[in-house]
């Protein structure tokens, strides 16, 4: 624990321009209880009539996937960081950290809707959307590394779970 503590006091250093604050933060609400990943999937379903079918599996996978999280936040009970010398840099509906629902509902969704949205899409929202998203947590001050690590594992095995499940993307 004191390793992931420090981690996040450097990674807080390294990145406490207001820039990175603001950006962390707009990820944040972004990602709160999967709204936005939510809207995209609506979106795809609303414009995409013909894969309307695919569109509203997929997303109902990325809220199976923020679900999984809070039942494991649930059952595993850890608390968000606490310390003087990590700042909370935002707030949270629970205090419980492990594992981070952002990371989870984000690596769902490019799982699932990437896969949709075209070939190419999947690949870019897991190197391009996700760890931006997972580090935001970290930046925040509202996650340790294994939260959002553990979160990211969480949400590529229910999305390949969906996928597999549902015949998506076939």
């Amino acid at each position: 624990m004191k390793l992931e503590r420090l981690a996040v006091q450097g990674i807080q250093r390294a990145l406490s321009d207001q820039r990175a604050i603001t950006a962390a933060r707009l990820l944040s609400g972004f990602g709160e209880h999967a709204a936005g990943w939510l809207a995209v999937g609506a979106a795809g379903a609303a414009l995409d009539r013909r894969r309307r079918p695919q569109w509203i599996a997929a997303t109902a996978g990325v809220a199976l996937a923020h679900a999984a999280s809070i039942a494991v936040k649930r059952a595993v009970r850890r608390p968000r960081p606490d310390h003087p010398e990590i700042e909370i840099r935002t707030g949270t509906p629970s205090k419980l950290s492990f594992p981070s629902a952002h990371a989870t509902s984000s690596t769902a969704a490019a799982v699932l809707l990437g896969g949709l949205a075209g070939r190419n899409a999947t690949p870019v929202l897991l190197t391009a959307v996700v760890p931006p998203m997972a580090l935001s947590r970290l930046v925040l001050g509202v996650h340790y590394p294994s939260d959002v690590l553990a979160g990211a594992a969480l949400g590529a095995a229910v999305g390949a779970g969906v996928r597999s499940a549902m015949g998506l993307l076939r």
